[in-house]
């Protein structure tokens, strides 16, 4: 297929729901309802990368509706999952609940029915936040109601040749002695240490002995006790190497994204569905994980979490969308200092969207209007935001404590960026005042420029620490730039890029002037 050519509005997305349905035409399956899904996780606290997988898959729904066929999102919560470590925060008290599965241990804060649901709950919120339509699934109920009870009972058949094909893909040796199945061990409610050795097909009842087991590098003590488990109606769940085949083939699901973490997982899932359960696994994406600023794996357990919800004190939902729909492949750093330069993204695709901006190259041209239509969940608004500068907004912030919306509003009208106030700005002060409160500075954007102008930079610096106050800043920016062979409007774009990450703003000299001149002598002479 080429690069260059353009399905439905240009992006990532419209292609892979072009890919999708391709696929599903040459399989000849039924075209009614094309079900996309996400699994959430219950057990950690769910950060950008956990919505990213929902919000991802929803971009594929609202494509696959484009195209004009009716579609869905399931979205999963593997509540029956057992909890391997506690996160980073929670209460140590936790310890005595290790290897249970989350739905069945308390809510460690009292306002869910348990621990799976209160985790579940943070993402829900997020989804809602964002706009993001869904049917939510619990793996509690799912196995409780017996929805997969057909494809576990064919997988527990099969489990001699699934052991043997897992081991031979992925040179895992564990099910080959174990049923790729966990009941809930009747006396301690644990999962993992509860290990099934012998599947009763005319009973379709697991026998299973509790015993010690290691999770997370740590030895999890079993009761001892030796148990029958009906799987049509006792609780206890598909290992990973094979449950995602038994939800695709029972929920008849067609896309599901994955986490280059779980790629073994998806392999051995893919071969399950498709050899065991004659059901042919749904079209794939793989995505990277989102890392830390130091280059870490962002993690539950770790306590390196960049929430929704802690990020939308600081930025709107929108700036988190658009986080997520630029683009699905590579690893990138997150951390909330990318908020500024999101928010003020936004505008920037907004203003290609109604024509203030004009992009010359097509294929361009109709990828950013169709960024901007997904990040706005394909229903975009009718006329344009009021823009303001998100990195200005800061700077402002951090002037006024007291009374704060009141006077960055009547500074923004001073300086000409707006004409009359509007309870659009007051929330984006508000947002923006947050990040000023909670962060000391802001990310260092890349400027290019040559010699002459770090040259220039450098005389700068000089005169804003001068003992003396130039009596005209903006004077005396230009006739610096001027006095050095720098075009004064370059130096100008210049100092924006610095100090507000954008290529132009409100009069530079009394903004200087208000941020505090030895301030900003500090952050040009970073660049020198």
């Amino acid at each position: 297929m080429s690069e260059q050519e353009i399905f439905g509005k240009g992006t990532w997305i419209d292609k892979l729901a072009h890919e999708l349905l391709e696929r599903e035409k040459t399989l000849g399956r039924s075209l009614e309802l094309l079900r996309v899904e996400s699994g959430l996780g219950a057990s950690g606290v769910p950060h950008i990368g956990s919505l990213g997988d929902a919000v991802r898959a929803y971009g594929v729904k609202l494509a696959l509706e484009n195209y004009g066929f009716k579609s869905e999102l399931i979205a999963y919560s593997d509540d029956l999952d057992g909890l391997r470590k506690i996160p980073e925060g929670f209460p140590d008290d936790l310890e005595k609940h290790i290897a249970k599965p989350v739905s069945l241990i308390p809510d460690p804060y009292g306002c869910h029915e348990s621990y799976g649901m209160h985790m579940s709950s943070i993402l829900l919120d997020g989804l809602d936040k964002m706009g993001i339509k869904y049917e939510f699934r619990r793996a509690k109920d799912t196995y409780k109601n017996g929805l997969l009870k057909d494809q576990i009972h064919t997988i527990l058949q099969n489990s001699a040749k699934i052991g043997d094909k897992i081991s031979e893909l992925v040179g895992q040796e564990k099910y080959q002695k174990f049923l790729p199945y966990f009941p809930v061990c009747s006396n301690c409610d644990r999962l993992y240490t509860a290990e099934a050795f012998e599947y009763l097909e005319n009973e379709k009842k697991v026998r299973y002995k509790c015993h010690d087991t290691e999770i997370s590098s740590k030895m999890i003590k079993g009761c001892g006790h030796d148990g029958e488990a009906d799987i049509t109606k006792d609780l206890g769940k598909l290992a990973w190497k094979v449950e995602f085949a038994a939800r695709w083939a029972a929920f008849d699901i067609r896309f599901e994204a994955y986490g280059k973490d779980i790629m073994d997982s998806v392999k051995v899932n893919d071969w399950v569905s498709d050899e065991i359960l004659n059901f042919p696994p749904p079209h794939h994406v793989k995505y990277e994980m989102f890392l830390d600023k130091g280059g870490k794996k962002i993690s539950k357990s770790l306590g390196n979490v960049v929430t929704g919800q802690k990020w939308m004190e600081f930025g709107s939902p929108k700036s988190i969308l658009l986080l997520l729909y630029k683009r699905i492949t590579g690893a990138r750093e997150l951390g909330f200092e990318d908020i500024p330069s999101l928010m003020n993204e936004y505008n920037e695709l907004e203003d290609i969207f109604f024509g203030k901006i004009k992009v010359d190259n097509e294929a361009k041209l109709i990828k950013s209007k169709g960024l901007y239509e997904y990040v706005n969940l394909l229903n975009p608004p009718k006329q344009p935001s009021i823009h303001v500068n998100y990195r200005l907004l800061v700077e402002l912030a951090k002037m006024f404590k007291e009374n704060r919306t009141e006077r960055v509003m009547k500074k923004l009208l001073d300086y000409g960026v707006i004409k009359n106030p509007d309870p659009q700005i007051e929330k984006l002060i508000e947002l923006a005042g947050n990040f000023a409160d909670e962060f000391d500075q802001q990310e260092k954007v890349q400027v290019d420029m040559d010699e002459s102008a770090k040259k220039v930079l450098k005389l700068l610096v000089d005169a804003l620490n001068a003992e003396d106050e130039p009596e005209d800043i903006q004077n005396t920016i230009y006739q610096i730039a001027k006095s050095n062979g720098v075009e004064p409007k370059d130096f100008f774009r210049i100092l924006y890029q610095i100090i507000l990450g954008t290529s132009r703003g409100p009069k530079i000299g009394p903004l200087i002037t208000d941020i505090g001149r030895k301030k900003v002598a500090k952050t040009v002479s970073e660049y020198i």
